[in-house]
Parts: C-alpha cells; sequence; structure tokens
C-alpha cells in the first residue's frame, strides 16, 4: 500500500479545517483552541499545531492529510509539515480578498519549502460575494499553468475533486521524472 503525504495550508479561516473533515475516513485529530476577540469576528476558533486526516482511495493508496495553522505567529509549523509531503493545497477564501496577498506568500513560502506539485483552491464558491475564478487568478498572481479550482469545503464532492486534481499533477510529474 501507497501512502501519501499532502499539505493542506492557507490563511486563516480559508477553510483548511473544514476540507479535512469533510473528507477524512477518521475522526480529524485537531489541535483547535479559543482564540482572541479580534479574530473571534470571522471565527471562534483556530489551528496551532495541525490538522491531521486520512482517505483511502483505493485498496493501493491512502492519503495523509496534515492541515497548517493559518495564522503567521504559528508559521514554525508550516517547515516542519512541510518534510515529506508529495504535493500541496493553497486554500483561499474567495470571499475575502484581503486574506489573496497572503495566501499568494504562503504559496510562495511552500515553493521554497519543497519543489513539489501543487493546486489552488478557492474556497466558498457558493456564497454570494465569491470572486470569480478568473478575477482570483489575477489578484493572486498565478501563472496559467496552475491548477485553480473551484471548492466548497463542506462539500465532500468538491473537496474530492480538488484532491483528485493534486494526485493527477503529482502523477504526472512522476512520469515525467522517469
Amino acid at each position: 500500500m501507497q501512502t501519501v503525504k499532502i499539505v493542506v495550508t492557507g490563511p486563516f479561516s480559508a477553510g483548511k479545517t473544514e476540507f479535512i473533515r469533510s473528507v477524512s475516513e477518521i475522526d480529524v485529530v485537531s489541535t483547535e483552541r479559543k482564540i482572541t476577540a479580534e479574530a473571534e469576528k470571522i471565527k471562534s476558533s483556530t489551528t496551532v499545531a495541525m490538522d491531521f486526516g486520512r482517505i483511502t482511495v483505493d485498496d493501493d493508496l491512502v492519503l495523509y492529510l496534515f492541515g497548517t495553522p493559518g495564522q503567521r505567529r504559528f508559521d514554525f509549523m508550516w517547515e516542519i509539515l512541510s518534510e515529506g509531503m508529495l504535493g500541496f493545497i493553497v486554500m483561499v477564501d474567495s470571499a475575502r480578498p484581503e486574506t489573496f496577498r497572503e495566501a499568494r506568500s504562503i504559496l510562495e513560502t511552500f515553493r521554497a519549502y519543497a519543489p513539489t506539485p501543487y493546486v489552488v483552491a478557492a474556497n466558498k464558491q457558493d456564497v454570494d460575494d465569491a470572486w470569480d475564478l478568473e478575477d482570483m487568478r489575477v489578484a493572486l498572481r498565478l501563472d496559467p499553468k496552475v491548477k485553480f479550482l473551484p471548492c466548497v469545503a463542506r462539500d465532500k464532492e468538491s473537496v474530492k475533486k480538488v484532491l483528485l486534481e493534486l494526485l493527477y499533477t503529482i502523477l504526472t510529474e512522476m512520469e515525467s521524472n522517469n
């Protein structure tokens, strides 16, 4: 059986924990803590170390999903979590353009840790004020070759599509290196 480590990263409140929860076949191991009043306007808790989930794709393949903390004060965990990853997903909140610059910075940071395949997921595409994907691509300065996918982290099928696209990207890269 092949196990693949995938990291799910992105800014605070982008949907990383929800993404892992919606698809994990085990209870997600989560290190969430209550947060300050200032950030509480957005949500009441935050990941301080990591989230961990698992999904069996088939008899031969199991994905281990590691969610990173989104707050910069916990970014020391990013490099630790990136070790051994075969790919990563950058989650971006489609309705919070003020987080796009931070998402771009996180993407660059993870690319520096390991030159592994990645995809970018535009989460919360189901909300009224979600940005259009093409406008987001421009705002995030994403290369046209980068897979940029619509996502709703609460929707298992949506999450599966993002994971499958990342797996295809990883496989394509592995085949081209052989």
